[in-house]
This record gives C-alpha cells, sequence and structure tokens, in this order.
C-alpha cells in the first residue's frame, strides 16, 4: 500500500470524525478549544487503535467481526441520533441532551465512529502487513489525519453552528446526521 493510498483511506475513516465533530461544535454554540482537544485526541486514538485490534484480531475472530461491525456502529450511532431527534420535539431548548462536553458521550461517538475501522485493520493482514513494525506509519497518518479532521469539524460547526442554530434544532440536525451515517456504514457493508 503506498503513502498516498494511506492518506486517503486514512481521510475515508475520518470523514465520520470531522462529521461528528461539527455536529458537537454546533450543538456547543462555540469553540472550547480543551474541549475539542479532547475529543481529536480521542477520536484520533479510537481510528488508529480500532485497525490494530482488527488487525490483531483477524487470525481469532475475523468471521465473527467482519460479520457484525456495521450492526455495532449502527446501533451505537441509531441509538444516539434517534435520541437526539426524539429530544429534540421535547420542547425544552435548555436542555441539551447530547453533551458532547461530557467525556463519556465523546468515548461513544470515539467507538462509534471508528468501529467501521476494524475491517481495515483485517484488510491490513490480508494485504500482508505480517507484524507490527509494519502497521506503525499507517496506524499513525489514520490518527493524526483523524484527529486534525476533528479538530476542523468542531471548529466550523461552532463557528457557523451559531447562525444555523437559530433557525434549526441542532439536536434534530445532529441526530438526523449521526443516523445518516449509521446508515452509510451499515449500508456500505451490505451491499459490499
Amino acid at each position: 500500500m503506498s503513502f498516498l493510498d494511506i492518506c486517503l483511506l486514512a481521510f475515508a475513516l475520518a470523514m465520520d470524525c470531522f462529521a461528528v465533530s461539527m455536529v458537537s461544535g454546533v450543538i456547543m454554540r462555540r469553540f472550547v478549544a480543551g474541549v475539542a482537544l479532547r475529543m481529536a485526541v480521542l477520536f484520533g486514538l479510537f481510528q488508529a487503535f480500532m485497525p490494530f485490534v482488527g488487525w490483531l484480531a483477524t487470525s481469532h475472530f475475523r468471521v465473527y467481526i467482519e460479520s457484525v461491525d456495521h450492526w455495532i456502529a449502527f446501533g451505537l450511532l441509531a441509538f444516539l441520533g434517534g435520541k437526539m431527534v426524539r429530544d429534540s420535539f421535547s420542547g425544552d431548548d435548555e436542555c441539551r441532551h447530547l453533551e458532547p462536553e461530557r467525556l463519556r458521550t465523546q468515548v461513544v461517538l470515539s467507538v462509534a465512529t471508528s468501529i467501521d475501522a476494524l475491517a481495515v485493520g483485517i484488510s491490513f493482514a490480508c494485504l500482508g502487513y505480517s507484524n507490527l513494525s509494519q502497521l506503525g506509519l499507517p496506524l499513525l497518518v489514520i490518527g493524526l489525519v483523524s484527529l486534525l479532521m476533528s479538530v476542523v469539524g468542531t471548529a466550523l460547526g461552532a463557528r457557523f453552528g451559531c447562525a444555523i442554530a437559530r433557525r434549526l434544532k441542532p439536536d434534530l440536525v445532529g441526530g438526523v446526521i449521526l443516523l445518516l451515517i449509521g446508515v452509510k456504514i451499515l449500508v456500505s457493508h451490505l451491499c459490499a
């Protein structure tokens, strides 16, 4: 796999992080550097760690992981997105139901957006990556690109989200986006 291929793969994996970070920025309505950085680090770590787990588990659990990774990602994103959509109609504008500032929320979002990266780890094993030293560069690039895309997404969401938030319900928009990401993951695996 060439360096360009690795960069394109990392960019594709980071798009979910970018979208979720943008939604988080819209919901927060302001850019909080510490929150954005913690979310970015978690997204980067999980996006880099999941391919490693997929690669590592390939010899023992390959069939099981491949067959359910998309369902797990879909389930987590559908749960969070569905809750956001439902709560957006509750009429309680003072209460934000998805709290991107909370560590627990960030961890759940990091796991949900990175589960499809397990399949990347499996494909690394199938492509002949036989030791950890060969995985170092791809995992580093995936983690860094995800981290950067997350920071940019949060900043854009916070910057332009206030204008949008006055017209639209951020919880509704965010919930729909999370649901769409979950459906995209599910459809891409079922149609492959």
